[in-house]
């Protein structure tokens, strides 16, 4: 078996308002050897009252959300070896040329440590927020990711599309990695299957793909959805001309109230389906925690148990 990836997620401390505690979880992690570290992004937090028709939202103007760019640089020297991925950035909201110059920052920051973690976005009120527009933001997205690669690796860059113009600009100092992977996340936790456009999108321009795919309750094995969805997508990349297995598939396991067999039998079946990442969802991950909040030292003691699932594959 080719070595298994492991990461873990900041999104339990939304709703703590620790930064402290934040800190400590990513020091911890990588002292632990996660191998990655996920940074939440929003940039304006919904008053979800006022807001009927987002439906139920763990997310709200209660919520507390570092500017993922600041905290990564932030944590880029308190850090040596972990990678920071934002999980997801919300990408058509934001001036893309911006947010190549930031991640090629970081980049250079960490030592070439980061990945774009990236989606299209859901949330109209946002948009609306940022002056970022909605009803087209699939389509911004892809350009915005052909962009960026550009951006990223060439001296100077000539581009004229729908949503931007680049007349011979540059991004100085370059990033390390070129270019800097981009990982397209998709659905949500209730939702977690995406439209089949979004399925084609990853195939054919993701380095990577974050799905919501939950198992099975019963079984600990994928759902029979999951395992059709990441077969249609192959099957896209490989219309693309693509090689399926360039495309990165993190796929999560929820660890609250299973044993470490129990999870260990979940991350094989997991890996059994092509992937080498693994996404372990710890405290704070179901609906009611991240309503109500998970300590931080809960958090970091349920990292700690997870090392158990870690020595085994390692």
């Amino acid at each position: 078996m080719s070595k298994v990836n492991f990461a873990v997620n900041l999104n339990g401390f939304t709703n703590t308002g620790d930064l402290a505690g934040m800190i400590e979880f990513i020091e911890t992690a990588e002292a632990l050897g996660y191998d990655s570290v996920k940074f939440m992004d929003h940039v304006v937090g919904v008053v979800a009252d006022k807001h009927p028709e987002l439906g139920f939202t763990p997310y709200t103007h209660k919520s507390h959300f570092h500017e993922c760019f600041v905290f990564m640089g932030y944590m880029a020297a308190r850090t040596k070896r972990i990678r920071f991925i934002t999980g997801v950035l919300g990408l058509p909201q934001r001036q893309t040329a911006l947010v190549a110059k930031q991640l090629a920052e970081i980049d250079v920051l960490t030592g070439g440590r980061v990945t774009l973690g990236a989606g299209i976005g859901y949330n109209a009120t946002e948009f609306e927020a940022m002056g970022a527009n909605f009803k087209e933001r699939a389509k911004v997205f892809e350009e915005q990711v052909h962009v960026m690669r550009m951006l990223w690796t060439q001296e100077s860059v000539e581009f004229q599309g729908k949503y931007h113009t680049l007349n011979h600009v540059n991004i100085n100092p370059a990033p390390i990695q070129k270019p800097i992977p981009i990982w397209i996340g998709s659905g949500r936790t209730h939702s977690p299957i995406p439209p089949e456009a979004v399925v084609n999108r990853v195939g054919r321009l993701a380095d990577g793909w974050v799905p919501l795919f939950r198992n099975d309750e019963a079984t600990g094995r994928p759902k029979n959805e999951t395992v059709d969805c990441i077969e249609r997508m192959r099957g896209y990349a490989k219309e693309a001309g693509r090689n399926p297995d360039d495309v990165i598939i993190e796929l999560g396991v929820f660890t609250h109230g299973k044993t470490t067999q129990r999870v260990v039998d979940e991350v094989k079946a997991l890996c059994d389906l092509g992937t080498t990442h693994i996404h372990a969802r710890v405290s704070g991950e179901t609906t009611e925690e991240m309503v109500n909040g998970s300590p931080t030292s809960r958090q970091i003691e349920d990292i700690k148990r997870f090392t158990d699932v870690m020595d085994h594959f390692r």
